[in-house]
Order: structure tokens, then C-alpha cells, then sequence
């Protein structure tokens, strides 16, 4: 796990906290092991520029996850489009003995966090009123799912997605 901090975000909980939360969650949603994933912990000012160039979108988010493998390359799960279960498509290829495989990228808007944390629009349902601390550990537990092909644009899927990411923050509470 690579874990960057620019320049100036807050340090919310501890990058080991933050480590072992976006691993839970990727064994949570079937990621091959070894394996590495980065972390950039941001502001507002750069994930909106990302936001928008990679999602088309104006403004700030709180989480953008980059997969570097399709949605096949993971176990299917509750709730998943099964268009996206194209396993023959994944490309076969093999590394180096001792390398791990690159899931992907999260970038996370601390300052975004905070701002959702203190006006009451965190958590699941954006509505929950609880620390700048717990709304992070959610977005990189959130994020880490992103990145193993889980997504909520589907009822069926976000809930099951939502079910584990509660799971997985009371486990580590």
C-alpha cells in the first residue's frame, strides 16, 4: 500500500488505520493477493480537476477510485450487472516472481471529508452527523470496494455494497 498525503490535508487518523482499512476492504471484495494499491489523500481543488476530467463532472467529490483490472478479475458479488462478468475477456499474463499485481488508485478529498463530517451530509445516506475521522474511514473503505468492481449505480448493488461497508466499519470500530 502506498499511501501519499499532499502538501497541507489534515492528518485524520493514522496512515497504518488508514492501510489497514483499505486492505479489509479489498479482501472484503476479492482482490488478489499480493497485491498493491495507492492512496492519495487531497483537497478539493485537485480531485474536482480529476473529477472532471476523468468523470466529466464539475466540482469536488469526496472519493474517485482509478481500477486498473475489470470487474471480472474479482469474484461476482450481490447486486452486480452480470454484463460485466466477462472473465474470457481479462488478459492472461504473468509476474515477475515476488511483484504484486496494481489494483489501482484512490484519491480521497480530505477537506471534502471534514466539510460533509461538520454539515451533517456524511456517511451512507449523506445525512449522518458523526467525525471528519469516521467520514474518511468510510471513503477509503468506499473506495477500496471501487476499486474491486463494486459500484452502487444499481439498487440491488449499492445496498449490498452499503451492507458491507457497514460491516466492515463496525468490525474495525
Amino acid at each position: 500500500m502506498d499511501i501519499e498525503r499532499r502538501h497541507g490535508v489534515a492528518r485524520l487518523i493514522a496512515d497504518r488505520e488508514m492501510a489497514r482499512r483499505v486492505v479489509t476492504a479489498l479482501v472484503a471484495g476479492g482482490a488478489p493477493s499480493p497485491a498493491a494499491v495507492g492512496l492519495i489523500l487531497t483537497g478539493d481543488a485537485e480531485i474536482a480537476e480529476l473529477n472532471e476530467r476523468a468523470m466529466g463532472h464539475s466540482g469536488p467529490t469526496d472519493v474517485l477510485s482509478f481500477p486498473l483490472l475489470p470487474p471480472a478479475a474479482f469474484p461476482s458479488h450481490e447486486g452486480q450487472d452480470p454484463a460485466l462478468r466477462h472473465a474470457a475477456d481479462l488478459p492472461a499474463f504473468a509476474l515477475p516472481p515476488g511483484q504484486r499485481i496494481l489494483l489501482g488508485e484512490i484519491v480521497v478529498s480530505v477537506e471534502r471529508a471534514v466539510a460533509q463530517a461538520e454539515e451533517g451530509r456524511g456517511g451512507q445516506t449523506s445525512d449522518v452527523r458523526w467525525s471528519a475521522a469516521d467520514e474518511l474511514r468510510l471513503l477509503v473503505t468506499h473506495g477500496a470496494l471501487h476499486v474491486c468492481g463494486w459500484d452502487h449505480a444499481r439498487p440491488a448493488e449499492e445496498a449490498a455494497m452499503r451492507a458491507v461497508e457497514r460491516t466492515l466499519l463496525a468490525d474495525q470500530a
